[in-house]
């Protein structure tokens, strides 16, 4: 900055002040880094002024005043050794979040939401804000808020910067989660201002963009509230219903309609992040009666459901089902790379796995759409565009991660059943699933325990007619070869045998195989030599005519 422009910047002439501001915002309105104020000592002298300023009642400029500060506070330079606790309590004050007897007369909803946006920057860049925020009363006051939403008529503005900033709050510290979850309550109020949120769009089921980028924030915030919870950890009641009733609310999101495409989608997405981190038994939710209430409740028309939205499957509605399993086909068409599989495709892959364990109408509806009766198995699972093709692919993914998921989605639709599942994928897929399950060597499991014992195979006749002659290992019809030991003696099938053991053991010395067995838990155990695989072969021959 130059002299003449630092001098009106510092005079506390508030009409030169002004001026100054004005053109030091226009100036820096795209800069992210301030070297060439930090190395002149620039950075820090402007930045006690402005807030110099803001604690002066008669200061006549704040707005410009913040917007200087937000603009600053992207270079984290001298941010932690600069900025002290009174800063950041005068700018809660302004945000109209600190403590509630500085808030009586609150600010202009432009000065608050100019607040926000500089408590955000100062937040994300400085370690000592952030353990400033375990104490001071950031995250009080933004529940306070919340809870007024109904009463009071905030703007879209503040509710917007009130989500950012409790997103980053909860987001960078454990302990601010845990505080807002645990001793604010927030997932219940959060879950109020969906319902407030939707309740303001109910007459169209429509929302405006506007809508969708606050409930996008309210989700965001969600997932970091209930991140925490897993499988193995059991909600205790109260948290059980809070839940239940966070599902029911999402299950009726669905359900909404926007003229925006993107938009639609990034909610899909939020929803599918938050139902990651919630418990299977909240599942059952997502899928209601044609008959319900709540169904009629959450659909336009004064005759019952709007036909867009109702997918009936044994006298449930489905629709939900039905958004989710099209978000996995859509998020397969996006994961061309490798490296996005992961990212696009392990949440939802992890919400069907928990809806489908959650009840036998979710198992069955999905079953019926990702893995239909077989017809054509002239070529392998894993090729073609089917989702049955795309989850095989993934089988023998190199990203572990999505090959567990993917094994452990269609073991489930399968009903954990070893032949079905190798009916639907081929042995040489299921292999890595049955072995981490201890299943190789056709033993089976006790997961299809849990299941009825209706079988829900119908073969198509297609699938009759070349099934004699269908490969269990690729999964697929393999056209009959010419037996290559035929015509061979005895001698000479010995010999083959053993070059080929010679073969097998020098690979095994170099280490570029390692021959196991089947051991007694159904998991594969290396062998010392080559010859212990000759032990089980009376026993493979023994299970082979027990099967035919």
């Amino acid at each position: 900055m130059d002299a003449e422009s630092l001098s009106c910047l510092l005079s506390g002439d508030y009409g030169r002040v002004k001026e100054a501001l004005v053109k030091f915002n226009k100036q820096n309105s795209q800069v992210f880094n301030f070297m060439h104020f930090t190395s002149t000592g620039q950075w820090v002298v402007i930045w006690n002024k402005l807030f110099e300023y803001l604690a002066d009642p008669a200061m006549p400029h704040r707005v410009d005043c913040l917007m200087a500060i937000k603009v600053l506070a992207r270079d984290k330079t001298y941010l932690n050794e600069t900025v002290s606790g009174e800063q950041l309590d005068g700018l809660l004050q302004l945000a109209g979040i600190g403590t509630p007897e500085g808030c009586e007369t609150p600010a202009s909803e432009e000065v608050q939401v100019e607040a926000l946006k500089c408590l955000s920057n100062m937040i994300f860049q400085s370690t000592k804000c952030q353990e400033m925020c375990l104490t001071n009363a950031s995250t009080e006051g933004i529940i306070r808020r919340v809870k007024m939403y109904k009463e009071a008529p905030y703007g879209y503005d503040i509710k917007y910067f009130d989500m950012k900033l409790l997103f980053l709050l909860t987001a960078i510290n454990c302990d601010i989660r845990a505080k807002v979850r645990d001793q604010l309550h927030g997932l219940v109020y959060l879950v109020e201002t969906l319902d407030l949120f939707m309740s303001q769009a109910a007459i169209f089921k429509e929302f405006s963009d506007k809508d969708l980028d606050l409930i996008n924030e309210v989700l965001k915030v969600l997932f970091n509230l209930t991140v925490r919870s897993t499988d193995n950890l059991v909600p205790e009641e109260e948290e059980a219903t809070q839940f239940h009733r966070l599902v029911t609310v999402l299950h009726d999101l669905f359900f909404y309609r926007t003229l925006n495409r993107d938009k639609i989608v990034l909610l899909h997405s939020n929803i599918v992040n938050l139902l990651t981190s919630v418990p299977v038994s909240c599942y059952v939710e997502l899928v209601s009666s044609l008959h319900s209430k709540l169904d009629s409740a959450s659909t336009p028309g004064s005759d019952g459901l709007d036909p867009s939205t109702v997918v009936p499957f044994e006298a449930n509605n489905v629709y939900v089902l039905h958004v989710l399993v099209e978000f996995l086909r859509k998020n397969f068409q996006k994961a061309e790379k490798k490296s996005d599989q992961y990212e696009l495709l392990s949440p939802i892959l992890t919400v069907l796995i928990k809806a489908v364990r959650a009840d036998g109408v979710h198992r069955r509806y999905v079953r019926s759409i990702i893995l239909p009766p077989l017809r054509d198995v002239r070529d392998r699972p894993e090729v073609g565009k089917e989702l049955r093709n795309h989850l095989c692919s993934l089988l023998t993914s190199p990203c572990t991660q999505i090959a567990d998921l993917s094994a452990e989605l269609l073991f489930v639709l399968c009903k954990e059943n070893v032949g079905r599942m190798i009916k639907y994928t081929g042995y040489g897929n299921a292999a890595g699933l049955f072995a981490n399950r201890g299943l190789l060597g056709g033993r089976t499991g006790n997961g299809g325990e849990q299941y009825s014992s209706d079988s829900e195979d119908s073969d198509t006749e297609e699938y009759k007619q070349i099934q004699h002659a269908i490969n269990p290992v690729i999964g697929c019809y393999e056209p009959p070869k010419p037996n290559p030991l035929e015509g061979m003696s005895e001698e000479q099938k010995e010999y083959e045998a053993m070059e080929l053991v010679k073969l097998m053991d020098k690979l095994q010395r170099q280490g570029l195989i390692q021959p196991c067995k089947i051991g007694e838990d159904g998991k594969p155990h290396a062998v010392d030599h080559i010859m212990e695989l000759q032990e089980e072969i009376p026993e493979q021959q023994r299970d082979h005519k027990r099967k035919t």
